[in-house]
């Protein structure tokens, strides 16, 4: 495998016109450096169109999320205050998905259990039945992601072998840590369980074995749930709170709000799209995207991140029956018992994971994006397929480029580890904004390290970063600044000069450190907040 990347830079194809010098440059993940930004309709427009992938609401948003936000906040408030483009940013809401699903049924599941679960030692049995269930699961998991390791590892070793594999393994680490610390948080919850002690009530068992309990309530039972408003009314809650805490941030709401509910007759039609072109097959219900019949059109599958194509752990999704290749990934699903599921040609079902932003962002922006953003975690395979899906769809018109400039914001770390909800380990922004944090100064923390993984939060808004915040609300507030009278400050000189100042007055205000103990995480404290403490109203 190649690693090869496959980018066209937007001003060839404009020759022959008189083209001024770039003013602005982007690190694009297509080609993974930085690179003179030309807007789609040419060197002289000031016309851009942004996709941004927006959240999937099954849980709440946590600091992870916020980094993202602001951070693509402050690039499209440069390109607007700053550059004069006019921007048509759009954000998708996921409203439909595999995790909502899951949510909704599990908790309305548990909450049934809870209500009826009045002998303690009932509860005792199930909680230890589902742990161990549980456990056996991710045992497997855990064995899958190190067998994989192990032979990327072997691949990177030989010399005649496929380059980027390095980056394989790399990724594959980071899955590896993951599912271990799934593996000791389980044991953590037997140990906690345990420790309650045969005297503990069906409240205390319930608080400690919830979420396992929960799953195998769901292994048992998930198809009994077949109310539309249990998945529809999980999906709206966590919509509205999001939006909430994008208002709360200071995040300049997108030009348009799409939900893959309200577009599902577009989905449809795009992937019809996609198989009358000849890169789908449909089995047993669903629709599947053909990686063999793209590649022998001559496109190229992967352009994001080649060196992750052909790997089972990263692709995140398993065979299923009648797929043709490892590397096919789902464009429609077949209904399944306790899922919401709409008609289609095929049958009754429901998008695939990554057809909504290629069909409801082409519908909004059309064949050709300027850029197109989203969490390094997206990258593969999110990202990728959507680059495969949409050439595809428009490969009668030439379509080799969907997307000119791909950005992605970087994880933000907590012990090693990406934030994320499905780990647990995160920090919720409604928890940091209502008890803590300083939104400005986080917006020029995360613009110093805008491409780099973030530094663990710490558990208060620092007092030598009260220069930081402030600067950093004259970026949304036109009422914090009298420069310019705009809510963003305009002059290039001011906001390097400023950042430069502000950023060293910091870092000359931090306590004296001991030679080994490596750089000072910017907005740190020593003392950790809750982690995975969702705050609900």
């Amino acid at each position: 495998m190649s690693c090869a990347r496959d980018w066209t830079p937007p001003s060839s194809l404009h020759n022959g016109s008189a083209r001024p010098a770039p003013e602005l440059h982007l690190y694009n993940s297509l080609v993974d450096a930085k690179v003179p930004f030309v807007p789609a309709a040419g060197p002289g427009s000031r016309h851009v169109s942004w996709y941004t992938c927006g959240p999937t609401v099954y849980d709440s948003a946590h600091l992870g999320h916020a980094r993202n936000y602001l951070t693509f906040d402050i690039l499209r408030r440069v390109l607007e205050d700053h550059f004069g483009y006019d921007v048509r940013y759009v954000m998708n809401v996921t409203d439909i998905d595999d995790k909502i699903i899951l949510r909704a049924r599990r908790n309305h599941l548990l909450e049934a259990y809870r209500a009826t679960a009045t002998d303690p030692s009932q509860v005792a049995r199930d909680a230890r039945a589902a742990l161990a269930a549980a456990q056996a699961k991710q045992a497997k998991k855990v064995g899958k992601a190190h067998a994989e390791r192990k032979a990327a590892l072997e691949r990177s070793s030989d010399p005649c072998g496929p380059r980027g594999d390095g980056r394989v393994v790399a990724e594959l680490d980071t899955l590896l840590a993951q599912e271990e610390h799934v593996a000791a948080r389980l044991a953590g919850t037997l140990a906690a369980l345990e420790a309650l002690g045969p005297s503990a009530d069906a409240a205390a068992l319930l608080g400690v074995a919830g979420d396992v309990l929960a799953e195998w309530l769901d292994a048992a039972r998930g198809g009994e749930v077949t109310d539309p408003a249990v998945f529809r009314a999980h999906a709206a809650r966590y919509e509205a709170e999001f939006l909430a805490d994008m208002e709360a941030l200071g995040v300049r709401p997108p030009t348009v709000l799409t939900r893959v509910s309200e577009y599902l007759p577009e989905v449809v039609e795009f992937v019809r799209g996609i198989e009358r072109a000849g890169f789908a097959y449909s089995t047993h219900g669903s629709v599947y995207f053909d990686t063999a019949a793209f590649r022998s059109a001559g496109h190229t599958y992967g352009k994001l991140a080649p060196w992750s194509v052909g790997s089972v752990a990263l692709a995140g999704e398993a065979g299923a029956d009648g797929k043709r290749h490892p590397s096919d990934f789902a464009l429609w699903k077949a209904r399944k018992p306790g899922e919401p599921a709409w008609p289609s040609p095929w049958g009754e079902g429901r998008p695939g994971w990554h057809i909504e932003c290629s069909a409801m962002a082409s519908k909004i922006l059309g064949r050709t994006l300027d850029i197109h953003t989203g969490g390094e975690d997206l990258r593969f395979p999110h990202h990728d397929n959507e680059l495969a899906q949409s050439e595809a769809h428009y490969h009668a018109c030439g379509c080799r480029q969907w997307v000119n400039y791909f950005l992605h914001s970087g994880h933000l770390g907590i012990d090693g580890l990406k934030m994320s909800k499905s780990l647990k380990n995160f920090i919720t922004i409604r928890y940091w904004r209502l008890e803590v944090g300083s939104w400005g100064e986080h917006r020029v923390i995360w613009m110093e390290a805008t491409g780099q993984p973030a530094q663990n939060p710490g558990c208060g808004p620092s007092t030598r970063g009260t220069q930081l915040a402030a600067w950093g609300q004259e970026m949304v507030d036109p009422h914090a600044s009298s420069r310019e009278g705009k809510g963003f400050p305009c002059h290039k000189d001011f906001i390097w000069g400023g950042l430069g100042s502000t950023l060293a007055a910091r870092r000359d205000a931090a306590p004296p450190r001991e030679s080994g103990d490596g750089p000072v995480p910017l907005g740190t404290s020593v003392a950790p907040l809750p982690l995975g403490r969702p705050l609900h109203p």
